[in-house]
C-alpha cells in the first residue's frame, strides 16, 4: 500500500481506490477514472522559498491564478520547482503527487470550486487514483479553502 493510501485510512477518511491503466494527461485519467475532468484534481506543488513549499488542489479543468495566489499567500514571489525536486520534497513523482502520505506535511490550499464535490486525486503511484469527499479531505489536511485558480 502506498503512503498516500495508508495516510488517508489513518486519518479516517472515507475512500475509494480506482485502479486503471497509464494515462498521459488530465482528461485520459478522468476518462480511466470515470469522472469529469472538473472533479479530477491536481496536486500542485508550490515553492515559496528555498525549503518552503505548499501543495495547491487544482480542478483539472483550471490552472493555478499566480497573481490570485501571490495575494492570497502575501508572496511577491512563487514558482513550480522541477518534476525532480518535487519528488525530493514530497516523496512522490509528478503526475502522482498527492497531499496525502508527503514526505512533508506542507501547507494545502484547496481551489474553492472543490467545495461540496466528490473528486480524484492522485494515491502516489501511476495507474492508481483516490476518489474522497473534498470538504472531508481538506477538513482532514488543515487545508484552507480560496479562490486560487483560472480557466484553462
Amino acid at each position: 500500500m502506498s503512503a498516500a493510501l495508508t495516510a488517508v485510512s489513518l486519518l479516517g477518511i472515507d475512500h475509494r481506490v480506482i485502479r486503471h491503466g497509464a494515462v498521459a494527461s488530465v482528461e485520459q485519467a478522468a476518462e480511466a477514472q470515470g469522472v469529469e475532468v472538473r472533479d479530477l484534481v491536481k496536486t500542485l506543488v508550490v515553492r515559496r522559498s528555498d525549503d518552503h513549499y505548499l501543495f495547491v488542489l487544482v480542478p483539472g479543468d483550471r490552472q493555478i491564478s499566480w497573481p490570485k495566489l501571490r495575494t492570497l499567500l502575501g508572496a511577491n514571489r512563487l514558482s513550480m520547482p522541477s518534476a525532480s525536486v518535487a519528488k525530493d520534497v514530497t516523496g512522490y513523482e509528478r503526475g502522482t503527487i498527492t497531499p496525502f502520505g508527503s514526505l512533508r506535511a506542507w501547507p494545502v490550499i484547496a481551489d474553492e470550486r472543490l467545495q461540496g464535490r466528490t473528486i480524484n486525486l492522485g494515491a502516489g503511484e501511476r495507474g492508481i487514483g483516490l476518489q474522497v469527499a473534498a470538504d472531508e479531505a481538506v477538513a482532514a489536511l488543515q487545508a484552507i479553502w480560496a479562490d486560487v485558480t483560472e480557466p484553462n
